[in-house]
Order: structure tokens, then C-alpha cells, then sequence
């Protein structure tokens, strides 16, 4: 039957709101949201000696942190070529590093905190929707080599069976340094290390005001207020009005996501023969892998951010897009859809920084796996060093909407939607 819930919430134990730990008076840090980057930053912050206090809207690791596809991935969302010619051969090259370090940074938390959610260096598979697709696959091949000294490598249409069993595709590029994990289990496990470093962690506490008084910050939730010497926001797709400035540079954009019932050993094979994590090359595109030998499947299909309405709609679009790229799931049952909200930012680009006294790490734009967690960090130890400015990410202008005309109200999703479904169309 299929069931309007997150398949990952049922691997794991989440963090409960039974127990609702009191606010401190007073913290060095508060941070704002308790996904995998404010998690990570918490961690970083307090094994350094900061007093931390983790404000959570919902409960523990309940947005898109435990709700995503699970894919810690090499890269940006834009394009490298076109990160280049934007920022330069020297910031494009520092940038993809970063998504390199990423990965790393997710294994090697996993490792230290010995986190049971499954990491594994299975790869990535870019599939060609269409012939020329696959032509600029075989430029990306030599330009990544060539300016990133970063080995992809082409699966032409041939062999493409020994990579998925879909025959709609026109081959393939497979980055091995990419990873897959369960990641509810992650962001469980992420809150478990904060906590164990000295952090305290409070579901059910929105941020509801935030105030500069002289040298620190009053910040007023669900539940009380507490003084702060610096504030961090890691809310991403869940950004709220207490950090307008930054809402109204953040579009909320949703995801959506359906896992079948456990499929046949064969079948699963057949279907992912190396347990990829593969996406497409479309502008509407899709995601899917496998786990525990269910495929999971998501995709845009509907652009608001979740609700029970745009979650049911998504469960038959997504399916109709899994039939399509795998017409041997015909008669398999979707057993679970949800949905999440995910962050874009105008240029495409993430962002961190400070304004006004206050850090952010926002824009991850379906990248947040592994870059969520290596910016909630190195965020955290650019704040205790005080070079916030030097960071990779914080050298490039932050913009909002053109002519100033967004509130932090997404009012043209639909035509963003409609955009993106005409690029397909017209390639």
C-alpha cells in the first residue's frame, strides 16, 4: 500500500521531541537548523570548545536531511565548464576541490563517529537523455581532466547494460569518487556526534526573532529566548522570516521521492548492476538508486515545496517516470512518496558568509549531501579563526532576485517549472 511517509524514517530511530531539553541562557553559538549543515557545525564548534545551542523548527534532522536520494556527490550543480568561465580557471579549480573534500569529509566523519548509514564509494552515473548529450559527455571527459586533473570516464551505448538495465539512455559518464548512504541514518548519527562534542540540541524551538544587541544577539524561539555571541544559519530550503535578508536570496524548490517494495536479487542487478547513484542529463531531471534492494526514485516533479497535495500528484508522475526508464518496474508496488525542499539560489551557486554579524551556508541546490556536512564545518572553523572572508565559497557575490522583486514567496514556481519542461523539449 503505498504510504504518504519517508522510507528512510523507517531504517532508523530519529531523534524525539518527547523529552524537549530547556534552552541555555546564553551560548558562544546558535545555530539555526539541524540538518546535516548545522549538525556538522555544531559538532565542529563545540569539539573546539564553543558552547552550542542547535534550534530546530521540527524535530532533530527532519527536513531535507534525512528526505534526500542519499547521493554525496563529486561537483557542483552548475556545470565546472561553466563555473569556469564565470569565476576563473584559479576559483573554479579551489570550488571543485571543495566537492572533492566533500566526500572525504563525509567518510571521515562516518568513520570517526562510526556511523551505521551504509557509505560506500559506488560511483556516479550521468546518463544521456539523447545523442548529443553524450557528445558533450565526451568533452566533459577531456575538460575535466585537463583543468580539474579529475578522471571521469565515458560508458558508450554498447556497454551501457553493464551499467543500467535501461535501454532509453545514450550512454553514460561514471565519476567513481561519488557516494551513496542511508541519510536519515547520517543525520541521525551527525546528531548523536554534536551531542556527544557538548552541544545541545532543541526540537520544537523555531526561530521566531532575531536582534543584535550591542555585542550579541537575542534570538527568541517556540519555546523561550537565549542570548548568543554569534549566530549560524543552516536552514537551507526551510529558511524562514526571523533571517529575511536571507530568505528573500533563497528559493524553496521541492523534491519528491517514491520507493518501491524489496525487489528480487536479480532484478535489483539487472536494474543497477554496480549500485550506482544515477541522474540524468534533462533540466527537469530524475534520480534514483537502490537501496536494500528497493529502487528509490525522485525527481522535480512538482516544484512547490512539499504538501500532501503536490506529494500525491508526484507519486504519479514519478512513477510514470520510473516505468519509462525501467518498464520491468511495471508491476512492482510503490510502497512509500514524500517529498522535501530543497534550496536554489538565484546564480545557482552555494553561498557562505556573514551579514550583518550573521554566518550562513545556503544554496546547495540538490547537493547538500556531502556539501551540507563539509560546510557546516569548515563554516564552524573559518567562524573560530575569523576568516570567514577567506573562504571559497565566500568569494563571490550573494544576489537576490532581479529588480528586488521576491519576498522569500516562490510566486513563480510555475513558470520556472514550465521553463525548465520547454528546455527538455527543445533539446
Amino acid at each position: 500500500m503505498l504510504q504518504q511517509r519517508i522510507f528512510w524514517h523507517d531504517t532508523v530511530s530519529m531523534p524525539s521531541d518527547k523529552d524537549l531539553t530547556p534552552l541555555p541562557d546564553r551560548v558562544a553559538v546558535a545555530v539555526i537548523g539541524s540538518g546535516f549543515t548545522g549538525l556538522a557545525a555544531a559538532r565542529a564548534l563545540a569539539q573546539n570548545g564553543s558552547s552550542v545551542a542547535i534550534l530546530e523548527a521540527e524535530t532533530i534532522g527532519w527536513g531535507a536531511s534525512s528526505r534526500n536520494g542519499g547521493m554525496a556527490l563529486t561537483g557542483l550543480k552548475l556545470p565546472m565548464q561553466t563555473v569556469l568561465k564565470r569565476y576563473g580557471r584559479e576559483q573554479a579549480r579551489r570550488l571543485f576541490q571543495c566537492s572533492l573534500d566533500s566526500v572525504n569529509t563525509v567518510e571521515q566523519i562516518v568513520r570517526e563517529e562510526n556511523i551505521d548509514c551504509g557509505f560506500a564509494r559506488t560511483g556516479h552515473l550521468l546518463a544521456a537523455n539523447k545523442p548529443k548529450h553524450f557528445d558533450a559527455l565526451k568533452d566533459e571527459v577531456e575538460f575535466m581532466a585537463r583543468e580539474f586533473d579529475h578522471n571521469v570516464h565515458l560508458v558508450p551505448p554498447s556497454d551501457l547494460q553493464s551499467e543500467i538495465g535501461s535501454r532509453i539512455y545514450h550512454g553514460a559518464l561514471v565519476d567513481e569518487a561519488s557516494a551513496g548512504l542511508n541519510p536519515a541514518q547520517f543525520v541521525a548519527g551527525l546528531a548523536q556526534a554534536a551531542e556527544n562534542a557538548g552541544a545541545s540540541l532543541h526540537a520544537r524551538a523555531r526561530v521566531t526573532r532575531l536582534e543584535r544587541r550591542g555585542t550579541r544577539f537575542v534570538v527568541e524561539t517556540g519555546r523561550g529566548k537565549l542570548e548568543a555571541e554569534s549566530v549560524f544559519v543552516a536552514t537551507a530550503g526551510y529558511t524562514g522570516s526571523a533571517t529575511k535578508s536571507l530568505q528573500k536570496k533563497v528559493i524553496p524548490i521541492g523534491s519528491f521521492i517514491i520507493a518501491t517494495e524489496q525487489l528480487p536479487d536479480e532484478l535489483a542487478r539487472e536494474l543497477s548492476p554496480k549500485n550506482r547513484m544515477i541522474f540524468d542529463y534533462k533540466h527537469y531531471l530524475n534520480y534514483f538508486r537502490l537501496w536494500d534492494n528497493r529502487m528509490i526514485f525522485g525527481g522535480r516533479a512538482a516544484f512547490f515545496p512539499e504538501n500532501e497535495n503536490t506529494i500525491a500528484r508526484s507519486a504519479e508522475i514519478l512513477r510514470r517516470e520510473m516505468i519509462s526508464v525501467y518498464p520491468q518496474l511495471r508491476d512492482v508496488k510503490v510502497e512509500y512518496v514524500w517529498g522535501g525542499t530543497l534550496d536554489f539560489a538565484f546564480d545557482m551557486m552555494t553561498h557562505v558568509g556573514e551579514e550583518h554579524g550573521v554566518f550562513y551556508s545556503l544554496g546547495y541546490a540538490g547537493h547538500g549531501v556531502a556539501m551540507g556536512a563539509y560546510l557546516g564545518q569548515t563554516v564552524a572553523e573559518a567562524m573560530l579563526k575569523g576568516n570567514i572572508r577567506e573562504h571559497p565559497f565566500a568569494q563571490f557575490n550573494f544576489p537576490g532576485a532581479p529588480l528586488g522583486l521576491y519576498d522569500g514567496r516562490p510566486w513563480f514556481l510555475p513558470v520556472a517549472g514550465m521553463w525548465h519542461k520547454i528546455l527538455d523539449w527543445v533539446e
